[in-house]
């Protein structure tokens, strides 16, 4: 038997096993990270909605002609039900520190004017907070879009 054909048999054998096994390593990598991608799309997008959700909720109420006690009550009711606060824990978990801390940001601010509304002000009360409110949800807007560019 020839030692020659026999070494390099083995030698292609394992060229071809050790390259099938690097592109499927490779193409795995790929594949996980378009779905951290899609996964992260779809978590911003929910949490951007419920964000203006609740703010368009928050601002209605603000406007409306109910009373000062109504409007705490349904400005209290619009924050807990519009979702974005159970979405800040996945947001914390999955988005990056930067997206994170913008998220808090942005919460934080939309409680700032349930607050105000439960304290009394009414619609041109909150021109300011919903002026702030605004501009740091485009902050995280665009630290969400600067997130999924590089995840690309």
């Amino acid at each position: 038997m020839d030692w020659g054909t026999l070494l390099g048999t083995a030698l292609g054998a394992l060229v071809g096993v050790g390259s099938t096994l690097i592109v499927d390593r490779v193409r795995w990598q790929r594949d996980q990270t378009a779905r951290q991608r899609d996964i992260k799309r779809q978590l911003y997008g929910e949490y951007l909605a419920a964000l203006m959700r609740t703010r368009n909720q928050l601002k209605d109420i603000a406007s409306s002609s109910l009373v000062a006690e109504d409007r705490a009550l349904q400005a209290g009711e619009a924050f807990r039900e519009g979702g974005a606060y159970e979405l800040r824990y996945q947001m914390s978990i999955t988005a990056s520190a930067v997206v994170a801390e913008h998220s808090d940001a942005s919460l934080r601010r939309l409680r700032d004017v349930r607050n105000q509304i439960q304290e009394g002000a009414t619609g041109d009360d909150l021109k300011d907070a919903y002026h702030v409110l605004i501009t740091v949800i485009k902050a995280l807007r665009d630290a969400m879009r600067l997130d999924l560019e590089a995840s690309e």
